[in-house]
């Protein structure tokens, strides 16, 4: 063999290992050197109280007056983490607790009723950087779910606990349990009776008590929840609810789900849901928003539009999503009457919604 065919023998071979190591995997967007890509200035928070049929014609100027002084008030102590440098997930949890203490939504303090007249509450958080999260579900005696889904998520080996085993976690880790009685609320409680009495007449074909749609829809929404970008350029979400009115079965709804309640990405974006559970649950609605964003392509804007506006109709479900993206984009999209949301800016620019 000649001096030139070695040679060009060993260029193919240089060549080919270069093109092998050029194909490998995608580069693993959850590497630490990927976390940070912000420039330090951009960050946003953004916020939701639930959707439904949220009509001005049946809301009154003083509850109105209060949801968005509330609102307000949650989304600027979350602005105010994030301006002062605070990570996205101090901003989120800090921002829910303060709905969560709140009797206008369906968390925590205003938590609404099961059939067994219990207050069961679900709550998640996800940290977008790493893609650790955690959650909790059918709490009974935890003041604020939210901290303790932090708890799981940061003290914990596990994504989920559940129930008294929860709580047992919680007493581990120092949190002060309330009272049941705690989440009492006459408003509430007077709900969960107009929907039993509405369903004593409702009746499927056998004559049994029916959870009709009508039902349903009365009394599933109030969720809350928040997504933010830190001045790190990091993401994060959080939702927290008192589930459906009337629930029964230890009935557990998205909120607390991975992926379908909650979902943040540092590679899109971060959300958080609202709206019938069962139906987020199977079109795994916020992590569907984000794998469009990957795989497709698309803005935050259109994927969220595309599964709220047609996936879950499509499957007979509706609600709604807050979301941000890596870049501070934002979007508040619902398909029902109302979603009760807000949003600011690293300007400060503050937006408050109820209505469509």
């Amino acid at each position: 063999m000649t001096k030139i065919k070695i040679l060009m023998l060993l260029i193919g071979f240089f060549v080919l290992f270069s093109c092998k190591n050029d194909s490998k995997l995608p580069e693993n967007t959850y590497k630490e050197e990927n976390i940070v890509k912000n420039n330090g200035e951009n960050f946003g928070i953004v916020i939701h109280g639930g959707a439904g049929t949220i009509l001005k014609e049946n809301m009154s100027d003083s509850l109105e007056i209060a949801y968005k002084a509330k609102l307000e008030e949650a989304i600027r102590e979350g602005h105010e983490i994030l301006k002062n440098g605070g990570t996205a997930l101090e901003a989120v949890t800090k921002t829910i607790t303060i709905m969560e203490d709140s009797p206008l939504f369906n968390a925590g303090k205003g938590a609404v009723f099961t059939h067994e007249k219990t207050n069961e509450l679900d709550a998640s958080i996800m940290d977008g950087a790493t893609l650790n999260a955690g959650a909790v579900a059918g709490v009974t005696r935890v003041k604020n779910p939210i901290d303790l889904a932090l708890a799981v998520m940061n003290d914990s080996p596990h994504v989920m606990l559940s129930g008294k085993g929860a709580e047992t976690f919680a007493e581990e880790k120092g949190f002060q349990l309330v009272d049941p009685s705690y989440f009492f609320t006459q408003k509430r409680f007077n709900s969960l009776q107009r929907i039993k009495d509405k369903e004593k007449t409702e009746l499927d074909h056998d004559g049994k008590t029916a959870f009709a749609d009508p039902i349903i829809k009365a009394s599933k929404f109030g969720t809350v929840g928040c997504a933010a970008l830190d001045k790190n350029g990091n993401l994060a979400a959080g939702t927290s609810t008192g589930g459906m009115t009337n629930k029964r079965w230890n009935r557990i709804g998205d909120s607390p789900v991975i992926g379908a309640g909650t979902y943040a990405n540092n590679a899109t974006c971060a959300v958080s849901s609202t709206g019938w559970g069962e139906y987020f649950i199977r079109a795994m609605v916020a992590h569907d928003i984000s794998a469009l964003m990957e795989y497709k392509g698309i803005s935050l804007q259109e994927a969220a539009s595309e599964v709220i506006q047609k996936k879950v109709p499509a499957l007979g479900g509706d609600g709604g999503v807050v979301s941000i993206d890596k870049d501070g984009n934002v979007a508040m999209e619902f398909n029902t009457a109302g979603m009760y949301r807000a949003h600011m800016d690293a300007e400060g620019k503050l937006f408050i919604g109820i209505y469509k």
